[in-house]
């Protein structure tokens, strides 16, 4: 079964794939000795789920997020942004 380590934004930073006899707990023990932190700490900054379960959860949360582009935009267009 193939494994992600997700981080706060959605990103995945790494990918492992191990026997299908392992589960989630191995995966987690996987990545929280790469990283060589304490698991409290790195339950802080990542979380591991399977890449299937990845996959269906960044797809909703893809489609439930409003892109809001004309907030970066500019009202006035004589103003020179690179100043």
């Amino acid at each position: 079964m193939k494994w992600v380590l997700v981080d706060k934004h959605d990103n995945v930073i790494n990918k492992i794939e191990l026997h299908s006899g392992y589960g989630i707990d191995a995966a987690k023990m996987y990545f929280v000795g790469r990283k060589q932190m304490e698991e409290k700490e790195f339950d802080k900054l990542w979380k591991v789920m399977s890449e299937t379960q990845y996959d269906l959860s960044h797809k909703a949360s893809l489609q439930n997020r409003q892109i809001e582009w004309w907030k970066g935009e500019y009202t006035n267009p004589d103003i020179d942004v690179s100043e």
